[in-house]
Order: C-alpha cells, then structure tokens, then sequence
C-alpha cells in the first residue's frame, strides 16, 4: 500500500470520530494513534463540551485511550485539524515521529514549531474535513473561538 493511501485510512478514522464528536454536540475534532504499520493503536474526539472539561482536545482523548507506550517515536498521530499549542505540546512532549494532518486551513496551530523540532508532518489538505469544522464553526463561533482561546 502506497503511503498516501496509509495516510489516508488513518484520516478515515479521526474522520469518524470528529463526526461521533459533532453527533454528541460537540466540536468535530478527531484524532487517531497508529504504529507506523498502519496497525490502530488507539481513536478519541475533542470532548470538551460533552464533559465540561477544557483539556479534552481530540488528541489528548486518544493519547490517553492508548495507555501507557514504551515510546512514541514510532507512532503516527492522525488528526482532523492541525493541533493547537497544547496539542502540539503533547506531540513534542512524547516524541511522536509523525503527525498527519487532515487539515490546516482553518487553524494552523504549531505547525511550523514541530516541523522546526523535527517532527514529520503531513497535511493532507482535506476538504472533508475543513468543511465539516466550517460547518460547525459558522453555528457555533462562540464556541469554537472558545477552544481556541479567542474571545
């Protein structure tokens, strides 16, 4: 299987869970944990608004559903949206060695730090998933600009 399509079955998943995200009324944020052999290792969505909790951003659910790890530099971290500061903490906290990205359009986020503290990123540049946060985004700015930490 050619990496491009790998990238994207991974993508599939966080797909399906920033939808299971929006289903609960919250932010369509999903997230993925993979060994580099496409083998699933864990898959959470932003739950910030579900659980009143401002720390449970797509990627930390799934970093927390994977459990403990002897390293992360093998792992891929899929994610629907390029991670916010605190998500891209994570990611260089941990040492995960690649960060696929389904998109960055809407929200950047440190992007350009991980690629800078050596961490592979690939943005796939999704229009399903750029619309699915635009959707919710133009009914909810308040909420979004909120998780974000704008006003």
């Amino acid at each position: 299987m050619a990496q491009q399509e790998l990238y994207e079955r991974m993508l599939a998943v966080a797909l399906e869970e920033a939808r299971y995200g929006l289903v609960e009324g919250g932010i369509p944020i999903g997230a993925a944990l993979f060994r580099r052999s496409g083998e699933l290792v864990s898959r959470g969505h932003n739950r910030r608004v579900q659980q009143g909790d401002p720390s449970v951003h797509a990627e930390t659910d799934a970093f927390r559903r994977a459990g403990r790890q002897r390293s992360y530099r093998d792992m891929v971290m899929v994610t629907t949206l390029a991670p916010c500061w605190y998500c891209s903490g994570l990611v260089r906290q941990f040492g995960f060695g690649t960060l696929v990205v389904g998109e960055s359009r809407t929200f950047a986020g440190g992007l350009d730090w991980l690629r800078e503290n050596g961490v592979e990123v690939i943005d796939l540049d999704s229009r399903e998933c750029r619309e699915l946060l635009e959707g919710y985004i133009a009914e909810h700015s308040e909420v979004w600009n909120e998780d974000i930490g704008e006003d």
